[in-house]
């Protein structure tokens, strides 16, 4: 799962920590948080959301990186938001 932490100025850093490289699927869907200086990004495939949770938890219980539990929530919540509006043929669902 690709992140990227962004100083708000707007320059990109690719964390080092990254997982995998951008996906090449149709539909990647994209999450982001803001938290002072820094713009967490975070893309999946429809389907891989666990995964991506889980690997929130990680972030959030690393105490190298500035990520916290509330973080993880934040976006995990974004995440459950978009697979509730796929199931019930949302934005992005199929009917």
């Amino acid at each position: 799962m690709p992140v990227r932490r962004e100083p708000a100025r707007g320059r990109v850093r690719e964390d080092p920590r990254e997982v995998s490289p951008v996906s090449t699927a149709a539909t990647v869907y994209q999450f982001s948080l803001v938290k002072g200086a820094e713009r967490y990004v975070v893309r999946c495939d429809p389907g891989n959301e666990e995964a991506v949770i889980g690997r929130l938890m990680h972030w959030a219980e690393d105490p190298d990186l500035d990520f916290d539990w509330f973080d993880a929530a934040v976006l995990s919540r974004q995440i459950t938001q978009r697979i509730v509006s796929r199931a019930t043929g949302g934005e992005d669902g199929e009917n």
